[in-house]
């Protein structure tokens, strides 16, 4: 079969594809060989301005040539590393043959043995890899999350006065404000979003075991340690662990993968609760003509984005704590085991991606039933019991929580009638008694946040 959205395996790239293609700029096949690419000429450039003397003869005017090499890097160059690599059995070796070719074209013969030079394979996928997954955070990601920030922010300040019965372990509790109950998940994705910022983006870059052990034999006057951490840090905006082994340690990325993972789990406890408020007729759905709520009831319209959405954060999330709990750990020096799991990182960033589209889909289908939400508050006048016992703890009534106990209690049906009945009963003056009676479910919101 031919590999279309119809025969491919998951449905990443097959039924999603439209929501997933911009990410294989940064986790395909390609972009992972491009990257590669890119590390290697960057590093290629960065070691003629390093002061080796077999390389004082570049000044910087084939450094555009250099870069055009990844700049302009295409499908039939990714294929012919491809075919390389069927020989080398080697994915970065190829890429460096790859280079020597590229560069016997630009009449650089002299120096092909300065492509790679003193370098293990995980120099360049260590820095490759963090590289893309930076860059995929910055162009795909951010603007995503902001996107649906944007778009909660905008339904917050919409619903900012519409009054809601709040539900505590599911029970009628002190009414809030549904803009408020959305500015909840505001404050929780961005404080996230904040810490999910801080983490650097952490790349290795030392030689076989870390330690700069063939660059330093071949020209023990360079300070090797400064020259990569220079390159790392300010050639591809990476962050140069120190101290390590063959492998970066992964940590950040762990960490990473767990940030991710916290906003996930936010927008999932969002899809769960705006689920919940369609099912109690809070929202109605904007209906696209000719579309199916149900196959088999036509008056169903199903809050399917919203479910999407969960299921997909799902997924991501068990590959996140996958990534986050296998790649920092191996065995001595290096084990492989890091290298095929680290394929699978577009995988996460894509289903997390699916459910971020689909989050805002939903939410921009939402009508407001504000009828709904008046009927379930004036039903529950019970909950200003507790606005009325703590008034009656001011004015030094004695045991004024017990007394309401009893009235919500002892009535099945609490109303404003019973309220008021109760209330005048009561030996408090009348200013305290207005005061009390001028309370109901639709204003006792609190402050404003």
């Amino acid at each position: 079969m031919t590999l279309s959205p119809l025969t491919a395996i998951t449905p990443i790239d097959g039924r999603y594809y439209n929501t997933t293609k911009d990410l294989s700029n940064f986790f395909s096949e390609f972009a992972l060989i491009k990257y590669r690419v890119l590390v290697e000429v960057e590093y290629f450039i960065a070691l003629t301005e390093s002061g080796i003397p077999q390389l004082s003869h570049f000044d910087g005017s084939l450094n555009d040539k250099l870069r055009a090499i990844y700049l302009n890097f295409s499908l039939e160059d990714a294929q012919w590393i491809k075919d390389t690599e069927k020989v080398t059995n080697h994915d970065v070796k190829a890429v460096e043959y790859f280079l020597k070719h590229e560069f016997e074209k630009l009449g650089l013969t002299d120096s092909l043995e300065f492509i790679h030079f003193g370098l293990t394979s995980q120099d360049i996928n260590n820095t490759a890899i963090p590289r893309s997954w930076k860059d995929a955070l910055a162009e795909v990601y951010q603007p995503a999350i902001k996107e649906l920030l944007e778009e909660l922010k905008k339904l917050s300040a919409e619903w900012e006065n519409i009054p809601m019965l709040a539900r505590t372990h599911g029970q009628p509790a002190s009414p809030t404000r549904l803009g408020k109950e959305i500015k909840v998940f505001i404050e929780r994705i961005e404080k996230q979003l904040n810490l999910l910022n801080q983490i650097p983006f952490s790349a290795k870059f030392g030689g076989a075991t870390g330690n700069f052990n063939a660059h330093h034999v071949a020209y023990p006057e360079n300070d090797w340690v400064a020259f990569g951490n220079k390159f790392v840090n300010e050639v591809l905006g990476l962050d140069r662990s120190q101290t390590t082994t063959q492998i970066e340690h992964y940590d950040n990325f762990a960490a990473s993968c767990d940030g991710l993972k916290r906003i996930n789990n936010i927008i999932i406890d969002l899809c769960r609760d705006v689920w919940t408020y369609i099912s109690m007729d809070y929202f109605k759905q904007k209906i696209t003509a000719g579309q199916i709520g149900s196959s088999a009831m036509p008056h169903k319209v199903n809050p399917i984005d919203f479910e999407n959405a969960e299921g997909n954060l799902g997924l991501a999330n068990a590959v996140y704590e996958h990534l986050a709990a296998k790649l920092p750990v191996s065995r001595l020096q290096r084990d492989l085991t890091d290298s095929t799991v680290l394929r699978n990182i577009g995988v996460p960033f894509s289903y997390t991606l699916i459910a971020i589209k689909s989050t805002l889909r939903g939410l921009r289908k939402l009508i407001l039933n504000e009828a709904a939400f008046n009927n379930d508050l004036e039903n529950n006048w019970a909950v200003v019991a507790e606005a009325i016992q703590t008034i009656l703890r001011r004015e030094g009534y004695p045991k004024p929580y017990e007394a309401l106990k009893d009235l919500t209690r002892t009535n099945a049906h609490v109303t404003r009638e019973t309220i008021a009945a109760f209330v005048d009963q009561l030996n408090v003056t009348e200013e305290v008694k207005e005061e009390i009676k001028a309370i109901s479910p639709s204003n006792y919101t609190g402050v404003k946040l």
